[in-house]
């Protein structure tokens, strides 16, 4: 079918009568525990925009959007049940929010044939499409993530890394563990000496690593962390008089929960960004409207403009996104699962589009085809401004080193598929 007979057709489906069936938006979310403060604002985010769809434009395509909320207080087992208990209902995407999870769902989803996307999170090697036919991680990954980081470090050390020493302190989970790989092979390309600190769940005791730290005297700390930890790092390095404008943190270790419980201790700590914070986009004076001012706000109303929110928000923007463009490619507003990931398979994001939809200069631009579920791999650089309780973007989009992160993907999607007997397609 073209695009123009698919557009015709959806045309026709719209106007022969209501919708027939929702389109069903699970949300695995974490509201309580030692990740709830990092967990409410991003589920606040997302639960808020598919609200605003619902009640400004009346959902999408004609359907209406239906979130199911499941409580896995960041936990894998619950996180399996949840999925387990929601499948039925027609989920069209999963959204984990959390990488162990995403490893114990990437074999489900695949047979079950609903799509997961794991934005900027999860196994990274599953931005390989002609392996992980139902798995997405666009717009950014991990790995990217350790590149832009080391990227960074170049250009504020005259692109000469030879004889540094980072050090990493990461959650000791499959989430922390995710960038240590490519971390080596960058140490390797590039000369600097890296030591590995991790910190066991949830992260509230860590003064053996900072002294290790102090000790050591490392010119650069990275951090994968997430909740309580990211805070507990942050303070724990204020204490010893770490340059802070030497620590970064990835995209799940700069929000303001991380940074403001540490005072003025905190300024300068940098992070990397999916997406630019803030709330003075057009979209907010829409949300204001018709999902806050109408009192259906999520939780308690009151983390907009965070950066999680907006992540949050950004998540399901780009659901939101995939379900139009599968409601295109086949004609129908009710779309099913196998439809969900050939929409998000097809997904091209402009500034044209971001701008239409009230987020103007906010995330990159990138699209996803069969072969790259994992978009543009670009990230930018914030810095915490204490004095003004703000994060400042400090840098332009930073492009990975593909030249490392390529084969490493290539690598370990191509083990994964020889274990689990998956033939390539998109050949």
């Amino acid at each position: 079918m073209t695009l123009k007979l698919a557009t015709l057709a959806l045309g026709a489906v719209l106007a022969a009568g209501p919708a027939l069936a929702d389109l069903v938006m699970p949300s695995l979310s974490y509201r309580t525990g030692p990740y709830a403060a990092n967990g409410i604002p991003f589920a606040d985010g997302y639960a808020d925009y598919f609200t605003l769809l619902n009640e400004r434009d009346g959902g999408i395509g004609g359907e209406m959007v239906r979130l199911i909320e499941c409580e896995t207080g960041y936990n894998t087992e619950k996180g399996v049940e949840c999925y387990e208990s929601t499948k039925g209902e027609g989920a069209l995407v999963y959204q984990p929010l959390s990488t162990g999870i995403t490893y114990q769902l990437i074999p489900k989803g695949t047979a079950d044939g609903i799509p997961i996307h794991s934005m900027g999170y999860g196994r990274t090697s599953a931005a390989n499409g002609k392996v992980f036919e139902w798995v997405f991680n666009y717009p950014a990954t991990y790995w990217d993530g350790a590149s832009i980081a080391v990227k960074h470090i170049q250009s504020l050390e005259g692109e000469d890394l030879s004889g540094k020493k980072i050090a990493l302190v990461y959650h000791n989970s499959a989430y922390g563990k995710e960038p240590i790989r490519t971390l080596e092979e960058l140490s390797k390309k590039h000369g600097y000496e890296l030591s590995l600190l991790p910190v066991d769940h949830p992260g509230q005791e860590q003064k053996s690593q900072w002294l290790q730290i102090r000790r050591e005297k490392p010119d650069y700390v990275m951090m994968w962390g997430w909740g309580v930890m990211n805070q507990v790092a942050i303070q724990e390095a204020a204490n010893i008089r770490f340059p802070m404008d030497h620590f970064i943190g990835i995209w799940w270790s700069g929000s303001e929960n991380d940074v403001i419980p540490v005072g003025e201790g905190a300024n300068g700590y940098k992070a990397l960004a999916l997406a630019n914070p803030g709330d003075h986009y057009p979209i907010y004076e829409d949300l204001k409207k018709h999902v806050y001012d109408t009192g259906k706000a999520a939780g308690a109303g009151d983390q907009a403009g965070t950066v999680l929110y907006n992540r949050g928000m950004y998540a399901a923007l780009l659901a939101a996104e995939a379900v139009k463009a599968a409601q295109e490619i086949h004609g129908t507003a009710d779309i099913t699962p196998a439809m969900m990931r050939d929409g998000m398979e097809a997904l091209e994001i402009t500034e044209a589009t971001m701008t239409s939809l009230g987020l103007p200069d906010f995330g990159p631009e990138f699209a996803v085809d069969c072969g790259n579920h994992g978009g543009s791999g670009l990230g930018k650089v914030q810095q915490w401004n204490a004095a003004e309780g703000t994060w400042d973007v400090i840098t332009d989009w930073i492009a990975s080193d593909r030249e490392i992160i390529d084969p490493l993907i290539a690598e370990d999607s191509a083990a994964y598929a020889a274990e689990n007997n998956i033939a390539e397609r998109c050949n």
